[in-house]
């Protein structure tokens, strides 16, 4: 019964008996996309791929944007031929099986819901540590302290992170409500990104140096392809555009546009933002006594950077925010940082809505109860399993910390 396929006219009978309401056009999949992708990735790790590769690190965003695409055309002629939501999933379905089609569509679980919770947790980090600065964004604001036991969960000294349960809940709440309504709340925050990286490419370009770039490579091809490995994450988030392609008009032609646009949007994006780091500040790594580089993330690594008084922009958490404040805009520093903040729910929201949208289908074919495919007769959305997924998901935010949840994500998107 496991190998058993299922046509793709079966597909398209069983998505008109409970079809989604298609809202959705090419511009509001871009920014979904856009909003899935530009998260944490180029606000956190530009640092990581500049002391892996230095200023090669520019090539890397190139090669990993090149392999996002080619499965991006993947994506689009699938979703073309199949417009409807589950993704990779229903792709499976149609062409290899129900038995991989279901192990594929629970490793999209890892991917799609334990990155929302890792995501959540990112967020409640940034937002802490806002709280706990209030008064250099605004100096009549009095700092506020969380404590710790509400900071953070049991892993890490705390009883639950509260804001991370809280971003979770709150953007189930608004999937609940409306995929439009989802879509524009996402699209204002993508716009807020865009505004924050423009801003920081604008600053950051004229007073580029050429000297900064030389040498291009310090650790050869080596460090290109390992900062290329790492920098693959800043674009996971584009497949998820294909999971609304039931909740498209005209998905033939919508959704190929939001695949490639939002990828071509973000790589164009992430290379001038490289740049401006690079020209500015300098992005050579830290090396070790033998000229070997320092992995990111060591002990040996924070070592070397408390040597130099943390003066590189590969000692710095906030690689954006870092650069502005020393080329002498350190209230646009701020604010990029607080753009941060603001990314960081648009990224929950689209790795919740993918999700959602596979256990619809996944119900809807039977592999999952009938209840999740039910459609909220106001709203139009699969509000069984968004409320369920949402609960899920800011359950493991409260509790697991960041590392832990990312490392099962990506072990959960290597799979699928």
């Amino acid at each position: 019964m496991f190998g058993r396929i299922k046509p793709l006219d079966a597909i398209l009978a069983t998505a008109e008996k409970k079809s989604l309401h298609r809202s959705l056009g090419a511009f509001q999949l871009t920014m979904l996309g856009i909003g899935g992708i530009i998260g944490t990735g180029i606000f956190v790790l530009t640092a990581e791929a500049a002391q892996k590769a230095g200023p090669g690190m520019m090539l890397s965003f190139v090669i990993a944007g090149i392999v996002c695409a080619v499965a991006a055309l993947c994506y689009s002629e699938m979703a073309a031929m199949v417009p409807v939501s589950g993704s990779a999933y229903t792709y499976s379905y149609a062409v290899v099986g129900e038995m991989l089609a279901w192990m594929v569509g629970w490793a999209l679980v890892l991917e799609y819901a334990i990155a929302a919770g890792a995501v959540s947790v990112g967020w409640s980090g940034y937002f802490v540590g806002m709280l706990s600065h209030l008064n250099t964004y605004w100096s009549a604001l009095p700092n506020i302290v969380i404590p710790l036991q509400w900071a953070a969960g049991p892993s890490g000294g705390g009883i639950m992170n509260v804001p991370a349960f809280i971003i979770a809940l709150l953007v189930t709440v608004l999937l609940v409500i409306g995929t439009k309504e989802s879509a524009t709340v996402n699209a204002v925050l993508v716009c807020v990104k865009i505004v924050a990286l423009t801003a920081f490419v604008a600053l950051a370009l004229p007073v580029m140096k050429g000297a900064h770039f030389e040498p291009f490579a310090p650790l050869g091809f080596k460090g290109i392809s390992a900062a290329a490995a790492s920098i693959f994450f800043a674009y996971v988030g584009f497949d998820a555009v294909s999971t609304a392609a039931e909740e498209t008009k005209n998905p033939q032609r919508n959704v190929p546009i939001g695949l490639i646009g939002s990828l071509a949007i973000c790589t164009v994006f992430y290379l001038l933002v490289a740049a401006g780091v690079i020209g500015s500040v300098g992005a050579q790594p830290l090396l070790a006594a033998d000229g070997s580089g320092i992995s990111p993330g060591s002990s040996q690594l924070t070592s070397a950077c408390s040597s130099i008084g943390s003066q590189a922009v590969v000692c710095s958490r906030e690689a954006l925010a870092w650069t502005l404040r020393q080329i002498g805009w350190p209230n646009v520093g701020n604010l990029v940082g607080l753009a941060a903040i603001l990314a960081l729910p648009s990224v929950v929201l689209m790795m919740m809505f993918g999700q959602t949208r596979i256990f619809f289908v996944m119900s809807r074919d039977g592999l999952l109860p009938a209840v999740f495919s039910k459609v909220h007769p106001r709203f139009h959305t699969p509000y069984v399993v968004t409320i369920c997924t949402g609960i899920f998901v800011a359950l493991f935010a409260a509790l697991f910390p960041v590392g832990a949840l990312a490392d099962i994500s990506n072990a959960g998107t290597l799979f699928a």
